[in-house]
């Protein structure tokens, strides 16, 4: 869950961007863009996600986990009504089933969602709901009904929103902070934003080619669990509150579609094998995969042996690994996933150039793979090959400028290279793309007093530390203004 602190602040500010129609449904209003542009909703989105990402321990610091969902995601994002939207997609290690969304189209996935959803497709129905809740501006707009006068009250609004959402149990701290008790009976979307989400939703699904069953099918299990939980029903059901007739609804809709049959894709069952792996100490995930293989018990072969493999590496029993990793490969499945586990054996056995080998035939496959490439250049810089470490790091930078990843991995190269003024260049924007506009200036303080580089290098550092002092004096002025 995430926890109280982080919660009361995080919670500013759920929500979207611009928002459509849904056809069939009445006028919902623009109020929201009032107050809330999407610049403005993106700022304040990034300021958000940077806190979670740096304070909130149940943040799902991994790039497979990443990869994987931002993939999924961007499929649906391309097939929905709002396919020129910024969107980024994230996990959060919480065994409940949850999903939400902030401003700026960020859209947090609890892992129990990934677990307890029973097929691609399904998982897919309820990503697909929430940017459609984003596409709406549906949280921006339940707020700007409540026609609060400033953005500083709405926003304090949208603190009990988020905090009820994302952890039930700071709900009522985060409801008095605010001074708006009456936030209780505005925690769920409306009937209208609900019916408007699932329509589109479901209109997502299907365009992006998977099984339209998958949302009804989900959701009405959701409808079940809601029974058996009875008054302590899961935070799901809280904020979207379900009904017979949104489930029937959706259930007619892919009844009267025609029949489509849908594999789930080999990362879906090796992200669901990594979580379950990571959810407890490795012998105990040993012994339980183990046990699968050992009495077939499993939906997939392939996701059992690679969990084992996985457990069997963290536990530091390479030679196990190794061998279980064989038997993975002998299945000709092909994923990023499974390169990756393969080059962390061989790194874990020793072989450093030959993870380096694994990495770079995988990234010819899968380019876009953000955990590749990261593995890649951390064999090269563990291999000490620092020069061609830096070649891929600036080709990727040169694709991906805003990845905060890749600037640490380089300010990791210099420092190993001994160009210090390059260090600290890189690392200043390591820190400034996490929200850290402070010491990303203090870094190029360093970066000024390092004593080597040439003219141009420190041309370079002295221009952009001007730029970022006067950022620094604005978001103090800000601040100030703000009575912070």
């Amino acid at each position: 869950m995430i926890c109280a602190a982080v919660s009361l602040t995080v919670a500013v500010f759920l929500g979207s961007s611009s928002p459509l129609r849904a056809e069939g449904l009445p006028e919902l209003g623009d109020a929201s863009r009032v107050d809330f542009s999407p610049q403005l909703e993106r700022k304040i989105g990034e300021q958000i996600f940077n806190q979670i990402r740096a304070h909130e321990p149940s943040y799902v610091d991994d790039p497979e986990v990443s990869d994987y969902l931002n993939s999924l995601g961007g499929r649906l994002v391309a097939a929905s009504s709002n396919a020129a939207g910024n969107y980024y997609f994230f996990a959060i290690r919480d065994n409940t089933v949850n999903a939400f969304a902030m401003f700026g189209g960020f859209i947090g996935v609890n892992t129990g969602t990934l677990l307890t959803a029973q097929s691609e497709s399904e998982l897919a129905g309820v990503i697909a709901h929430e940017i459609s809740h984003v596409s709406q501006g549906h949280l921006a707009r339940q707020i700007a009904r409540e026609k609060q006068s400033s953005i500083a009250t709405m926003v304090a609004m949208a603190v009990g929103v988020l905090a009820a959402r994302s952890n039930s149990q700071v709900a009522t701290a985060a409801i008095a902070s605010a001074q708006a008790a009456s936030i209780q009976s505005q925690l769920a979307y409306s009937r209208d934003f609900e019916r408007e989400a699932d329509r589109l939703g479901y209109q997502t699904l299907a365009k992006a080619g998977y099984d339209v069953r998958g949302m009804g099918d989900f959701f009405g299990r959701m409808q079940l669990a809601g029974r058996v939980y009875e008054n302590n029903a899961p935070v799901y059901l809280r904020s979207h509150p379900l009904t017979v007739e949104r489930i029937s609804d959706m259930q007619n809709r892919s009844q009267n579609a025609s029949y489509r049959q849908v594999a789930d894709g080999a990362d879906f069952y090796l992200v669901r094998a990594k979580l379950r792996a990571q959810a407890v100490p490795p012998g105990e995930a040993v012994s339980e995969f183990s046990k699968q293989l050992r009495e077939k018990k499993y939906a997939s072969e392939m996701a059992t042996r690679y969990g084992l493999t996985y457990s069997l590496l963290q536990a530091k029993n390479v030679a196990a690994a190794q061998k279980e990793l064989g038997a993975l490969l002998a299945l000709k499945v092909s994923s990023p996933l499974i390169a990756g586990l393969a080059a962390r054996t061989e790194i874990a056995a020793g072989n450093q150039a030959g993870a380096a080998k694994i990495y770079r035939d995988a990234l010819q496959r899968y380019p876009q793979s953000k955990a590749l490439v990261y593995g890649y250049a951390e064999a090269l810089l563990a291999g000490r090959q620092y020069e061609k470490s830096l070649q891929f790091l600036e080709s990727q930078l040169q694709l991906y400028s805003s990845d905060y990843k890749l600037y640490g991995l380089q300010a990791k190269t210099y420092a190993a290279l001994g160009k210090r003024l390059q260090q600290h260049r890189a690392q200043a924007e390591f820190y400034l793309l996490q929200g850290q506009l402070g010491a990303a200036v203090e870094q190029l303080q360093f970066a000024q007093q390092a004593g080597d580089g040439d003219f141009y290098e420190k041309s370079a550092v002295d221009a952009r530390l001007r730029d970022l002092r006067v950022l620094l004096a604005e978001e103090a002025k800000e601040k100030k203004l703000n009575g912070g």
